[in-house]
């Protein structure tokens, strides 16, 4: 039976490849897991002339709720920016911002297939030989992103720029909000003692300005990457939280203790010290330690600030995904006792 996306697809493509004949879009199918985009892969063929083509593609379509509020054109243009870059990511082909299509804005992009992402795959057993390798694509990726020039990728024209000694109160009041609104709402509300106690403790002890601005991918961690069975990493996924900042941020969100993995290592992969290493060593920053413990506990705070924002949006009926209720109950009390931890409280 032919998805009813499908003709709608095959109709908006269409239009934005006017000299090609016979455009059709097969095999839609939704991917499982997506709490801020609807995800879906799907084949495109189409006619040049005599010559038959096909290409396997991503559709990424905003839901009538998510996760967390994001801006498809910062998430796009992102992406565009670091394609064919010592960041691998996947080619962009186009941004509708419109409903008209279907519906709800979206974007397509070429499919990176024949790779790995699920981190329980990844520690299931079989990768363990390759695991060294991931690790060090993972975090020397991560210096590329942090090391990249914002101006020069031309995202400072869809990305606040903030002043470097702005950066942490920006990203910590943005966090804070979303606790706010969740103690205004009727129902469901809690306090959330340990995340505001974390919170007046990061308001107390700011850390120094940032050393540059730089892109922050907002979500880079084990389980947002593509991995084949050679440790090779082939796509950094998931930009939908992208912005400029502290390029201490991203490295520290990879420190949360809830992406060890119950294995003890950052990211479930090497320690931290060793990652550190090698995201200075591609980045030519410098880790301040006192800097990276403020951005670690902050992390836990924004960490605990998404689960939050996904059980209310799953309560006020706007996503009745399983995706959005999974994290809340799988991950607030595990935030918690992270929060605690980075404290030296628990």
């Amino acid at each position: 039976m032919e998805h009813p996306l499908a003709p709608r697809i095959a109709a908006y493509v269409a239009g934005k490849m006017p000299d090609v004949t016979d455009v059709a879009v097969l095999d839609v199918e939704r991917i499982s897991g997506g709490a801020s985009r609807e995800t879906y892969r799907f084949r495109l063929s189409w006619r040049e002339g005599a010559q038959a083509r096909e290409r396997r593609l991503i559709l990424r379509r905003d839901p009538p709720a998510s996760l967390i509020d994001t801006e498809r054109r910062v998430e796009f243009e992102a992406y565009r920016a670091f394609h064919g870059s010592a960041v691998p990511v996947p080619e962009m082909l186009w941004l509708e911002e419109a409903d008209d299509a279907l519906d709800h804005p979206f974007f397509i992009a070429e499919e990176l297939s024949g790779y790995q992402a699920a981190p329980q795959l990844l520690f299931a057993g079989g990768y363990d030989a390759v695991l060294p390798r991931v690790a060090e694509r993972k975090w020397t990726i991560l210096g590329e992103i942090a090391k990249a020039d914002p101006a020069a990728l031309g995202l400072t024209q869809v990305m606040p720029a903030p002043a470097l000694d702005a950066c942490w109160r920006r990203e910590l009041d943005h966090w804070e909000a979303i606790f706010d609104k969740e103690m205004s709402a009727k129902e469901g509300a809690e306090p959330q003692p340990i995340a505001r106690a974390a919170i007046r403790w990061l308001r107390a002890n700011p850390p120094p300005p940032a050393q540059k601005l730089s892109v922050v991918h907002g979500d880079y961690r084990t389980g947002n990457f593509l991995y084949d069975e050679a440790g090779d990493i082939h796509g950094v996924l998931d930009w939908e939280m992208a912005h400029l900042g502290d390029p201490l941020e991203d490295l520290a969100w990879g420190f949360n203790p809830i992406w060890r993995f119950g294995r003890g290592l950052a990211g479930g992969l090497i320690s931290k010290p060793a990652a550190v290493a090698l995201w200075e060593a591609a980045s030519g920053l410098h880790c301040d330690p006192k800097a990276l413990h403020w951005w670690e506990l902050f992390n836990c705070v924004k960490g605990q600030g998404i689960w939050v924002g996904s059980a209310r949006a799953f309560i006020d009926g706007g996503n009745r995904e399983p995706i959005m209720v999974y994290p809340a109950w799988w991950l607030l009390n595990a935030q918690d006792r992270a929060i605690l931890e980075v404290m030296g409280r628990l």
